[in-house]
């Protein structure tokens, strides 16, 4: 029997935004409040352009950056900028390649099958490149940049994408109606093995990057992959399930988002939007129930439960506590159990990018991706030591997990979100730590973190001393709701925060911060864009989901969400100053063809060569004039990458490089 789609869209492509108005119901500040409080619009514009005043320990590598960003007319970026648009294809700078790297069902191992899109089956998938890719980090060989380690998340699949067959287009009272059938077994079970994470070898070869496909570390992460659940949540009663009495041990992750590589070599996923994979109903009354309502679950986006009972929660109620962590996988190991790291909560983790601090402790920077959700680090409790990867391996299993609590002075707090501390106890329902982990939203709830707009990659800067924190939209932001870091109601093209903590240390409980970036076309008096002026109509951007640093401290911004109908244009990639006369100056490098998210994006530590993720191309196509109407396997609004017949639409890994060599946009 067909369904038909609400709103005529597909489930899969909305679930990010099928959290509604937000799911946190305190009455904690808002961040919009908090700007607003703060500053007056022409204060505000005065700091937010300006150089920013907050203090910072700065490296003799920023300076001499900054000096040469100055000697160079200011930015510290030189490319040809890319015009904004929207079209088939992908499009990056003038002087640059970018050549594809990985499509979805490319080979990964020299026994992989020929991807065949209308004969897929999960065994085939196991072996070949996964759908969706999204984080993208690189982890040399022997410290080349010409030879690694590529990782790879596969965070979400679209079936109507994926699978030949499943739609159809009715008229209803005059107008188009979109069915989609339910899906098979064998075709979950094809989705299921295109979630997950890639794990392969490449290297460079007369200047192109090529996949070892019989690399020995070459590994494929599936939703079935056995796992093993490690920290202070591990052997909880409410990570038990029929398949493990032991509550440590899980089959599978998914919906990993971004990521990120730890300074000892290790692979990093995070899982993101794991409210859509759960279907049934539990009673009001049950103990799991308001654990479940905060994390927006079960939401049923995905078929998975009609074929498997433990993604029922009525048949299986704990299994939904045992997705919502940071999983670190063992890349020198392809047959190790990746770990889920409980000490760092769980939630909708976007990442989880981290930095070696002063004192050698390891502090990673995490963000809760849903409108009106915290900000959140995590420090380590040992040190790492760079000439002992053995040493390193369980540093994530002990350590202080701090949430965001921003202030309209323009000071940050660090709450630690610790059993027995504040109202962190058996008061307010919390027996131990596991507690208070399984349900870091309710702790962060009660220790008052700001609710900020859908914080996505959190990234800091070893070169200048700062963290960027990119806040993608909220347009459920109500006007009574804006605060001093979350400065506008209907926020729908978000912005940037800059956070530098107390005395350069990365540890911190206390810092500062300041808005980098309100985020828009600034031609638009009402959006409140505050670009330099130096930025032209090709280098606005709106929603910054994914960053990146690259090995000069220089910040490279992904965008999620722009499209024809929000922007006139494109997802892309912008390079954004951050320092001297040319600070809040954005510049667009790369743009993903219609329908298309842009993830990544990463740099080689030679700067040399650029990988990013151009996600879900076609998802959509019906407000781009050209196209206009629904895109679907038989019917696609762009076949990139190979634009041929017989193939639908591929998820891919663009590499980019400088023609003829040489650092990029240098």
């Amino acid at each position: 029997m067909n369904n038909e789609l609400p709103e005529n869209r597909f489930p899969t492509s909305l679930l990010e935004e099928n959290d509604g108005p937000g799911r946190n119901p305190t009455d904690n500040r808002t961040m919009g409040e908090i700007i607003a409080a703060r500053f007056s619009r022409r204060g505000f514009l005065r700091g937010s352009l300006a150089v920013s005043a907050i203090a910072a320990t700065v490296s003799p590598l920023a300076l001499i950056t900054a000096d040469n960003a100055r000697a160079a007319g200011g930015s510290a970026f030189n490319f040809e900028e890319v015009e904004a648009g929207v079209d088939e294809n992908h499009h990056v700078a003038a002087g640059y390649d970018a050549d594809i790297l990985l499509r979805w069902g490319d080979a990964l191992f020299a026994d992989a099958p020929e991807f065949k899109p209308t004969a897929q089956t999960a065994a085939a998938q196991a072996k070949q490149f996964g759908y969706n890719n999204d984080y993208v980090g690189f982890i040399p060989i022997d410290g080349s940049s010409e030879h690694g380690l590529l990782v790879v998340n596969h965070e979400y699949t679209n079936p109507h994408l994926m699978f030949p067959g499943l739609v159809t287009i009715e008229e209803k009272d005059g107008k188009k109606a979109i069915k989609q059938a339910p899906l098979s077994k064998e075709q979950v079970d094809v989705e299921m093995a295109a979630h997950g994470g890639t794990v392969v070898e490449i290297r460079k070869v007369d200047g192109k990057w090529q996949v070892v496909k019989d690399g020995k570390l070459n590994r494929r992460i599936t939703s079935n992959t056995e796992m093993q659940i490690t920290g202070p949540a591990a052997g909880s009663d409410r990570l038990k399930t029929n398949a493990d009495a032991t509550g440590t041990k899980v089959f599978g992750t998914f919906n990993n988002c971004a990521g990120g590589v730890t300074p000892w070599g290790t692979y990093i996923m995070a899982e993101e939007n794991i409210h859509g994979y759960f279907s049934g109903e539990l009673p009001a009354d049950h103990k799991e129930a308001a654990n479940y309502k905060r994390m927006g679950i079960p939401e049923g986006a995905y078929e998975w439960a009609a074929h498997y009972d433990r993604f029922d929660v009525a048949k299986e109620p704990n299994e939904a506590n045992r997705f919502g962590w940071i999983v670190e996988v063992d890349v020198n190991d392809p047959t190790s159990a990746p770990k889920k790291r409980t000490a760092m909560g769980r939630f909708k983790h976007e990442g989880a990018e981290s930095i070696v601090n002063k004192d050698g402790r390891v502090v990673f920077y995490l963000g809760d991706d849903e409108r009106f959700d915290y900000v959140y680090k995590f420090v380590t409790a040992g040190t790492y030591n760079a000439a002992d990867r053995a040493a390193n391996m369980d540093l994530l299993d002990d350590g202080t997990l701090y949430v965001a609590k921003f202030s309209e002075d323009g000071s940050v707090e660090w709450l630690p979100v610790v059993f027995g501390q504040g109202p962190l106890t058996a008061d307010n329902g919390f027996a131990s730590q596991a507690d208070v982990l399984i349900e870091t939203r309710h702790a962060a709830d009660l220790l008052g973190a700001t609710k900020m707009d859908r914080p996505e990659d959190v990234q800091p800067n070893g070169v200048n001393g700062k963290v960027y924190v990119m806040l993608t939209n909220n347009t459920k932001r109500k006007a009574e709701q804006i605060d001093a870091a979350n400065p506008r109601a209907e926020n729908a093209f978000g912005h940037i925060i800059e956070i530098a903590e107390d005395g350069g240390d990365f540890a911190a409980t206390k810092g500062k911060w300041e808005v980098l970036l309100k985020c828009g076309d600034p031609s638009v008096a009402d959006v409140g864009a505050t670009f330099s002026t130096s930025t032209t109509a090709n280098g606005w951007f709106g929603m910054p989901d994914n960053c990146a640093v690259d090995s000069a401290g220089r910040l490279w911004v992904a965008t999620d969400g722009q499209g024809p109908k929000a922007t006139g244009r494109t997802d892309g990639l912008w390079a954004v100053d951050t320092e001297g006369d040319a600070r809040a100056t954005s510049k667009l490098f790369f743009r993903v063809p219609v329908g298309a998210e842009m993830c990544g994006p990463l740099f080689t530590p030679d700067d040399q060569t650029g990988f990013v993720a151009v996600q879900h191309p076609a998802d959509g196509g019906d407000d781009w004039k050209p196209f206009g109407r629904p895109s679907y396997y038989e019917d696609l609004s762009t076949r990139w990458p190979d634009f041929k017949p017989d193939m639908p639409v591929r998820p891919s890994v663009v590499v980019i490089t400088k023609q003829g060599g040489g650092k990029i946009a240098v």
